[in-house]
Order: structure tokens, then sequence, then C-alpha cells
């Protein structure tokens, strides 16, 4: 059955809640929020250095395919 309420007994006492609960939640979120930081940091470097990284690397293949053509040629 619902629990009834009495009135007028005095001030109601706070409970403190159970840390032992909430605790491993905040560090699980904690973790994954630096996670998903650290992912994105990752994204975006690669994001932004990818076309010269692309370009670099074509330019010194082509070097090495190139180069030992025309000196043997």
């Amino acid at each position: 059955m619902a629990e009834e309420h009495e009135y007028g007994n005095g001030v109601p006492m706070v409970i403190s809640p159970s840390m032992a609960q909430i605790e491993p939640l905040v560090e699980d979120i904690r973790y994954r929020g630096q996670l998903i930081a650290r992912n994105q940091k990752l994204e975006s470097g690669v994001g932004a250095t990818g076309v010269i990284g692309f370009i670099l690397g074509f330019v010194i293949v082509m070097l090495m395919v190139l180069v030992p053509v025309f000196v043997k040629g």
C-alpha cells in the first residue's frame, strides 16, 4: 500500500546520498569523455594534414620511380 506521511512531527532530516553507486558512474562518464575528446583531436589533425600528406607522398613516390628511369636511361 501507499506510504502515509505524518505531518507535524518536527523538521525532516536530510539523508546524504550514497556515493558508492555514483562514483563509478562519474568515472565511467569521465573516461568516455576523454576517449571521445582524444578521438576528435586525432580526426581533426588527420583531416587538417591529410591533403598535404597525400601530395608529399605522391611526390616522393614519383621521385623514387622516375629518378632511376632518368639515371639509367
